[in-house]
């Protein structure tokens, strides 16, 4: 699973998801992409499931770039337990995806096998996504 090696702070706040990314909203490395068509938090299961997806899907031809990493920890109150007393434990990692940034990127396996691939991958995450090509965002 991903995770950062260390943090400055153990919990944070849980700040906003709304507007679009400026940054990270083009295939930079590969060919085709998976571009995310809403807000959410993305955890590191979520985005380990659909690494796996795909690579299992091209059995393991090509490259494949994550473009996300999850480096914010969320936090979670045990069940049953009376509010106030601060804020929860850490519960685990999530990546913030705006509407509009690239997670995932292939190269070096044909179209077809590629956008099959990614839909595999969109399967395993809780949000719309689209397919691009390189040419498609420049």
């Amino acid at each position: 699973m991903l995770s950062p090696k260390r943090v400055k702070y153990r919990k944070k706040q849980r700040g906003k998801t709304d507007g679009v990314a400026h940054r990270g909203n083009t295939v930079a490395f590969g060919d085709f992409g998976l571009v995310a068509l809403e807000p959410r938090w993305i955890t590191n299961r979520q985005i380990e499931a659909a690494r796996v997806a795909m690579t299992r899907h091209v059995k393991r031809g090509g490259k494949v770039w994550i473009r996300i990493f999850p480096d914010m920890p969320y936090t979670k109150k045990p069940a049953e337990t009376r509010q106030g007393k601060g804020k929860g434990n850490p519960e685990g990692w999530v990546a913030v995806v705006k509407k509009g940034a690239v997670m995932f990127e292939m190269a070096g396996i044909p179209e077809d096998l590629a956008v099959e691939a990614l839909k595999l991958a969109s399967s395993k995450l809780p949000i719309k996504t689209k397919f691009v090509k390189r040419r498609d965002l420049e």
